[in-house]
């Protein structure tokens, strides 16, 4: 089901003649809530679990099946005026993202998340795109860049980067660390390494740039 959704909603976006905005809140409309509770209840797991750790288990499947599904519905955010909560949901509850990032789950699976945190800090509405301006003028984006930006930073001020791997071996953001019964340093994953850097800067930049005291912006 997830597959054939994400499916449908990549085959709508690349169709350069249909009246892309009507078709997909037909389509997504009805499932705003059911989609909502699916990012709830799929996501809001302890993910340590032997079901996670190994890349050929249902669940793991399951899960990137999923990540495709959230990457498609914030592709197709930029055709709707006011977006879906389904596709609002992984800005306003990224908490969940961070978790799993940071949890023993499948390396995989955390590089999968990473990249679409990547897009989500990317994201830009059309109207925004399309002036160029370095504040936002979709409110509704506004807000949700505002609380992805928040999470974000509020992990980093923590000890998170500190538990995210570099590669699925051996180096760590916050220095290394020597798998158990080896000797040699794996290469650290630069892709990732690049990825989680744009993260908080673009995190960081969207918080100075919305900063109402001096004090909040230290």
């Amino acid at each position: 089901c997830l597959w054939t959704l994400t499916t449908i909603i990549k085959d709508i976006l690349k169709d350069k003649v249909l009246p892309k905005a009507g078709i997909l809140k037909k389509l997504l409309a009805p499932l705003d809530a059911v989609l909502e509770g699916f990012y709830n209840s799929i996501l809001f797991h302890h993910f340590d679990s032997h079901h996670y750790t190994s890349p050929y288990s249902e669940a793991a499947n399951n899960l990137i099946s999923f990540i495709d599904l959230l990457e498609a519905l914030l592709a197709s955010r930029i055709e709707l005026e006011l977006p879906l909560r389904c596709q609002r949901v992984l800005f306003l509850k990224v908490s969940y993202v961070l978790n799993i990032i940071s949890s023993s789950i499948l390396y995989l699976i955390k590089k999968k998340f990473i990249m679409l945190l990547k897009k989500c800090v990317l994201y830009k509405s059309r109207e925004d795109a399309k002036s160029g301006s370095l504040f936002l003028q979709n409110p509704s984006l506004f807000e949700d860049m505002l609380a992805l930006s928040n999470a974000i930073l509020q992990v980093v001020n923590l000890t998170w980067l500190n538990q995210i791997p570099l590669s699925e071996k051996a180096s760590y953001f916050g220095g290394s660390e020597a798998p158990p019964g080896d000797d040699t340093q794996g290469g650290s994953d630069q892709t990732v390494l690049r990825a989680l850097s744009l993260v908080v800067l673009k995190a960081l930049e969207f918080k100075f740039q919305n900063s109402v005291t001096e004090a909040e912006m230290k």
